[in-house]
């Protein structure tokens, strides 16, 4: 395994101020001290997850596995957003973006292998990598700018169910070992990023007024997270069908694992519901105790680099 590098960033003093129309003096919430590990895990390509990796359960490994088919094609949509304001930003700030991109190559390349394992096991998830294309092809010949609020939405989506990964050891709960440390080291790195896409976007927009700004990052997090999310839902319904799951006896499983017990989309909503703010940033929760409590180099999975 490679020695994982670091990045660390002095924080831009002056970005956005409240009640001024220009970008001129808020300071980004990202801690300044605050910075980005690349970790190049490669977990063990030989490990063979049971069909129901999830505590043998077919409703939880459903929804985590319609997760994980979603992420390969969006992180590349991430990766490709972020390359278009290299030259926007100061060098600082790039560097950051070079980290974050490389974490998230290093995210498709390991659940890449791991959607191969899920289909192995029998399931259609090439039907659900073709969703996300079709999805993000809706982007295609739109603003730049557009793209990167899509991108603040979901990374946005993504910080919060890695902060309860991370913060309750009960979601991953009696998960197969290997397959809970891939999700635990994913999280760990969401976290980490969290803050990049948005400290990006204040300088993409920074001739914007505050209104536009907010309207506009405030539209895209509504849409595209109740597209996404209602996607992830059907796509995980689909996955419960092959099972040999009645529809209906699916969605009413799927919603109870969702909203009820152990309710994580319950427990989410309001965390959810900052990003609609005024004053938004990824960075008001520092969670990056979870970073530390979860960072480890997960010996037992690790293959050597190639």
């Amino acid at each position: 395994m490679k020695k994982p590098t670091s990045i660390k960033l002095e924080r831009a003093e002056a970005i956005d101020k409240p009640g001024a129309d220009s970008v001129t003096a808020i300071t980004s919430a990202t801690p300044a001290e605050h910075e980005l590990i690349v970790r190049n895990q490669r977990f063990d390509r030989n490990h063979r997850t049971p069909r129901w990796w999830h505590s043998n359960d077919p409703v939880a490994t459903a929804w985590y596995n319609s997760v994980s088919a979603s992420l390969p094609r969006g992180e590349a949509f991430f990766i490709d957003t972020m390359r278009m304001f290299r030259d926007q930003v100061p060098p600082k700030i790039a560097a950051e973006m070079k980290a974050f991109t490389t974490q998230e190559i290093n995210h498709t390349r390991e659940h890449v292998a791991f959607n191969r394992l899920v289909a192995d096991h029998g399931y259609n998830v090439e039907s659900i990598d073709q969703g996300i294309q079709s999805m993000l092809a809706l982007t295609e010949g739109r603003p730049k700018e557009f793209n990167l609020a899509i991108t603040i939405a979901l990374e946005h989506f993504a910080a919060m169910i890695s902060h309860h990964l991370l913060a309750d050891p009960r979601y991953l709960e009696g998960a197969d070992p290997i397959a809970a440390d891939i999700w635990r080291w994913h999280a760990t790195e969401e976290i980490e990023h969290k803050g990049i896409t948005y400290d990006v976007w204040l300088y993409a927009t920074k001739d914007w007024s505050r209104w536009k700004r907010y309207r506009v990052k405030t539209m895209i997090a509504m849409l595209i997270t109740k597209k996404y999310f209602g996607n992830r839902i059907r796509d995980a319904i689909g996955l419960l069908e092959q099972d040999g799951f009645s529809r209906s006896k699916a969605k009413w499983k799927l919603y109870a694992f969702l909203w009820w017990k152990p309710g994580m989309m319950r427990r989410m909503f309001f965390e959810w519901a900052k990003i609609l703010m005024p004053g938004y940033h990824p960075w008001n929760l520092d969670d990056r105790e979870l970073i530390n409590k979860a960072d480890s180099p997960y010996a037992d999975a690790v293959l050597p680099a190639e």
